[in-house]
């Protein structure tokens, strides 16, 4: 693909198994349909970079549907992303995770930061809302978060069937904010069905806002910690919920 990406566009690396020009012209086909994209391929490290607009979890969900998976490795420059993983506070069986959501962020300018909002396995279908709490303290769930330092606008229709299994249901929106990393980071991230935002309900889920790492800032193959390949905790990750 050679468009030009467009203005406020941010990069993005993602672990996609390759191995020849084979692989590269089959992941170039199964992101055709995504407008505005501009494709690097690094064969050699398995890497994939991707510029543009387009929601991170568009290109994983892309390449799922091609039978393939990636990893996303790393969003926009130094210092300018962060990650939330939503977890719901209600009872939940001890077999299950308490994972329901992720929100993926990168600042694009100074004015402007996108977030990637992606739920699944959640019981009550409809519109959720989102926003960002005045403190990082979810020892009480949403309880303990404070009140609303930032509000989304656009809601999230959370209609779609689940992967996860009868009677659960997902949903993705790509939001914005005029905030910086910096004001975000160590507050919480917070989903409720509650369209003033307020705390209650038990369709909420919410998580700390900490800072994830930018393009080529995160290149292990294997982790120091666990020991485990990449791929390795690729698998631990969705069994957790984490599928984008």
């Amino acid at each position: 693909m050679t468009v030009q990406a467009p203005e406020e566009s941010f990069e993005a690396t993602y672990a996609v198994e390759m191995h020849c020009d084979s692989c590269v012209k089959d992941i170039t086909s199964c992101l055709s349909s995504i407008p505005n994209i501009i494709l690097d391929f690094h064969i050699s490290e398995q890497l994939l970079e991707v510029k543009g607009t387009a929601a991170p979890s568009t290109i994983i969900s892309a390449l799922q549907r091609c039978g393939r998976d990636a990893i996303i490795r790393g969003t926009g420059k130094a210092n300018s992303a962060a990650v939330s993983i939503l977890e719901t506070f209600a009872p939940i069986a001890t077999n299950d995770t308490p994972v329901r959501g992720l929100a993926r962020i990168v600042n694009v300018s100074e004015a402007k930061t996108w977030v990637d909002i992606t739920l699944n396995g959640l019981k009550t279908p409809g519109t959720y809302y989102a926003s960002i709490r005045d403190c990082g303290d979810i020892s009480k769930g949403a309880a303990s978060t404070g009140g609303a330092f930032y509000k989304f606008e656009q809601p999230i229709e959370c209609r779609s069937k689940s992967d996860l299994g009868d009677g659960l249901f997902s949903g993705q929106a790509f939001v914005s904010t005029p905030l910086n990393i910096w004001e975000m980071v160590g507050r919480s991230f917070m989903v409720t069905t509650d369209s003033q935002h307020n705390v209650g309900r038990e369709t909420e889920i919410c998580g700390v806002i900490a800072r994830s790492a930018g393009v080529w800032q995160n290149d292990k193959q294997v982790c120091a910690c666990s020991g485990q390949t990449v791929w390795q905790e690729r698998y631990d990750a969705m069994k957790r919920n984490i599928t984008k």
